[in-house]
């Protein structure tokens, strides 16, 4: 993933003490030699799944994302949980980005310490980020072996025959650095993210397969009286659109909605791939729930750096929702890339920010290898994890009935502890750790939702719709909590589960694969889809 966003400035420093820092820095700042490993830092067994082919030209420019340790861990956590906690005396009262950055963040020294050796290995360093978490920084290849004291080779994948490149061992920094230093990301380009939907859509003889926006609203019971007015959502993305299809499926069903902006991370993706259907799908269904809310597409590379770059950029805009649907199962990145997209969540928390990720379109199996694993970041405690399901409405557009769809992402994460929030609801075979998904919505792509892409009509399904579902009750809900002089709703988790299932379509039909909706959280369906206005009503008495 990739990302750049411009924060730092040096102040009314002389140019030449400038330029000096880094010798200075080499000559006396660190006489210290022994270097630290950043030990989850590295893609563990290549020789088994790929081919290596070399080394990556010495000259080749690559960027990183440099992630810092938050000054106070476990601080950020209780602050965290007290400003999501209906039932506290802070709840609501969130973070600025200063605030933040004052509070959590590392100091300045702190930052300027790992700029300074980023420099004096010849890198050049971009952004510092909101919250002195993250700093950017480009170099050659030969450059960056030298400042994280690893080799970067070039790799064929054995089952796909992509190139990709890697660092061969941990990287490691002189160890007062280290200590500051959590991940960087950028040292491989193995994992892509994927978008949950499919490639293209299915094509039919005009708009009338899939289900409209009047489906959509009246199935999850959004009324008519609040549109997103006033209110801005943020898309995650990795490939563009074209404006005319979402023109046209803004003329059809009679839509106003505002042209979405369109925030370009790291030089943005490149030109339109397969995953323009993605996008287009994201924005569509965002003006068929909330057509009056401000979009932003934050669209970055897809590589690590620009994964936690992108996610970076969002926080730093301070747009109160987000939607994502573009993911990998957690077997197939490394602890410290999701410790890195970690820490930005938890910072988005901290600032009253919503996040609301896909589960993935695999059922129970995410990474495809037979057994049961779940998808990365909707397994992020400090995201909503959004399942799948099969919605039926009635003539008149009412919900009539909803089952699990086999498809949706669900089950116990791999990495993280179950949150507090969540041990009322535990079961004996999440094993303790983080359960997936949250809530679900529409996502069988029978019936699917009607979108207009790549020029033409078609019906797309997958947890890609069912997250900006999500995203788009959440910023309607914003707009009615801010009418009532309420809080937004920021970090969603703690107070959907304090809901207990009230406001809530209950799914108790359908499975994933390994597990089977049931009467109350499940890992298949979480509590389930929303019904808009009693969820709403609930949430605003809290």
């Amino acid at each position: 993933m990739t990302l750049r966003l411009k924060l730092l400035a040096a102040a009314a420093t002389p140019a030449l003490l400038l330029a000096a820092v880094p010798a200075a820095y080499a000559a006396t700042a660190h006489p210290d030699t022994a270097r630290t490993a950043l030990s989850g830092d590295v893609l563990t067994g290549l020789s088994a799944h790929a081919v290596r082919t070399g080394a990556v030209t010495s000259t080749d420019r690559i960027s990183v994302a440099v992630s810092l340790t938050s000054r106070d861990d476990k601080a950020l956590d209780a602050f965290v949980a007290q400003v999501s906690d209906p039932a506290s005396g802070s709840y609501g009262h969130y973070l600025t980005k200063s605030g933040f950055a004052a509070r959590f963040g590392r100091s300045d020294a702190d930052v300027r310490k790992v700029t300074d050796y980023l420099r004096s290995q010849g890198l050049t360093v971009g952004a510092v980020h909101s919250g002195n978490l993250v700093i950017d920084a480009t170099g050659t290849a030969a450059q960056l072996e030298k400042a994280f004291g690893t080799k970067l080779s070039t790799w064929k994948d054995s089952a796909s025959g992509r190139s990709f490149y890697a660092n061969d061992g941990a990287p490691s920094l002189p160890g007062s650095v280290a200590s500051l230093v959590s991940d960087v990301s950028g040292l491989n380009n193995r994992v892509q993210l994927r978008h949950q939907a499919p490639d293209t859509v299915t094509p039919h003889n005009g708009p009338g397969g899939g289900y409209t926006p009047a489906q959509i609203k009246g199935g999850y019971n959004v009324s008519g009286s609040y549109t997103g007015s006033g209110q801005q959502i943020a898309l995650l993305e990795f490939d563009g659109f074209q404006q005319s299809n979402i023109t046209s499926y803004d003329s059809h069903y009679g839509l106003t909605s505002p042209a979405p902006t369109v925030h370009k991370v790291d030089g943005g993706s490149g030109s339109l791939g397969d995953g323009q259907v993605e996008v287009e799908l994201d924005i569509e269904v965002l003006n068929a729930i909330a057509p009056a809310a401000k979009i932003t597409v934050f669209e970055g590379p897809n590589s690590d750096a620009g994964e936690v770059d992108t996610y970076q950029a969002i926080v730093d805009s301070g747009i109160p929702v987000t939607s994502i649907s573009w993911g990998a199962a957690e077997t197939q990145r490394t602890s410290s890339n999701i410790n890195a997209v970690d820490a930005v969540f938890k910072q988005g928390a901290a600032e009253g920010l919503s996040f609301f990720a896909a589960s993935g379109d695999s059922g129970s199996d995410d990474a495809g290898t037979g057994g049961t694993s779940v998808d990365y970041p909707a397994s992020d405690p400090y995201v909503t994890g959004v399942g799948g399901t099969t919605l039926t409405v009635t003539s008149a557009n009412a919900w009539s009935r909803e089952t699990a769809w086999s498809g949706g992402g669900g089950g116990k994460s791999a990495v993280f502890a179950i949150p507090s929030w969540q041990t009322p609801v535990q079961k004996s075979q999440g094993g303790g750790k983080r359960q997936v998904p949250d809530v679900s919505a529409l996502a069988n792509p029978s019936p699917g939702v009607s979108i207009y892409s790549q020029g033409r009509w078609g019906q797309v399904g997958g947890t890609s719709a069912a997250a900006p579902e999500w995203a788009g009750f959440a910023t309607l809900y914003n707009q009615q909590a801010a009418a009532a002089g309420k809080s937004r709703l920021g970090f969603a988790n703690p107070v959907l589960y304090t809901a207990n299932g009230t406001g809530f379509h209950d799914i108790t039909s359908g499975s994933n694969g390994a597990y089977s909706a049931a009467a109350g959280w499940d890992f298949a369906t979480g509590w389930g889809s929303y019904n808009a206005a009693t969820l709403a009503t609930k949430l605003l008495s809290q």
